[in-house]
C-alpha cells in the first residue's frame, strides 16, 4: 500500500523532480497525518470519478439518444409519402414516354416506307430515336427510384423537385421528337416535289419511256 501512495504521488510531482523530492514523498507516505490526508484526497477522486463517470453517461445517453432519432429521421427518408406518389406529373412522365414510342414508330415507318431517305439517312433516323428513346428510359429509371420506398433518402420537396425536372426532362424530349420529325417530314416532301417536278418535266419533254 505505501509503495502504492509512493507511486502515486511520484506520478503527480512528475518526472521531472529531484531525487530529494522523492525522498521527501516518501516521508510523507509514513506520516500517519498525511496518511489520512491522502485517504480524503483518495476520497475526493473516487467522487469525482462518479460524477464524470454519471456525466458520460448522461453524454452517451443523450449521443445514443440523437442518434436513434436521426436513424428514425434517415429511415423516413426512404420512405415515399402517399402526396408523393400521387404526384400528378408522374403520370405525366409516363404519358410522355408512351408518346415518345408512339410518335417515334409512326414516323419513322412512314420516313422508311417513302423510299426518299437513303440508307445511310435512315439509319441516321434510327440512330436518332433509339438514343432519344434510351434516353427516356433512363429517366423512368430514375422516377422509380425517386417513387419506390427504400431507394433513396429524400424529403417530399426533394422527391417532388425531383420529379419535376424528369417531367421537364421528357416534356423537352417530346419537343424534340416532334420538331424532328417535322423537319424530317420537312425533307420528304421536298424530296416529293421535287421528283414529281422531274417526273412533270420528262413528261413534258417527252422524256419518260
Amino acid at each position: 500500500m505505501r509503495c502504492i501512495i509512493i507511486m502515486l504521488l511520484l506520478s503527480i510531482v512528475g518526472n521531472g523532480k529531484t531525487r530529494a523530492q522523492a525522498n521527501e514523498l516518501a516521508q510523507l507516505a509514513l506520516n500517519i497525518e498525511k496518511l489520512a490526508q491522502f485517504k480524503s484526497i483518495l476520497r475526493d477522486l473516487k467522487k469525482g470519478y462518479e460524477i464524470v463517470s454519471k456525466g458520460y453517461g448522461t453524454v452517451k445517453s443523450l449521443t445514443e439518444g440523437n442518434f436513434n432519432i436521426h436513424k428514425v429521421f434517415l429511415d423516413g427518408l426512404m420512405e415515399v409519402s402517399p402526396t408523393v406518389k400521387r404526384y400528378r406529373k408522374i403520370a405525366g412522365i409516363v404519358e410522355y414516354q408512351l408518346v415518345l414510342v408512339r410518335e417515334y414508330k409512326r414516323a419513322f415507318q412512314q420516313f422508311k416506307q417513302t423510299n426518299l431517305f437513303s440508307p445511310d439517312e435512315v439509319v441516321y433516323l434510327a440512330r436518332t430515336y433509339d438514343n432519344l428513346i434510351r434516353s427516356s428510359l433512363r429517366n423512368l429509371d430514375e422516377l422509380a427510384m425517386v417513387i419506390t420506398s427504400g431507394k433513396l433518402r429524400m424529403s417530399d420537396d426533394e422527391r417532388l423537385a425531383a420529379i419535376d425536372h424528369l417531367f421537364g426532362e421528357m416534356e423537352q424530349k417530346v419537343f424534340f421528337l416532334r420538331d424532328f420529325n417535322l423537319k424530317a417530314g420537312s425533307l420528304a416532301s421536298g424530296r416529293t416535289k421535287q421528283r414529281q417536278d422531274i417526273a412533270g418535266m420528262e413528261m413534258i419533254y417527252g422524256l419518260k419511256n
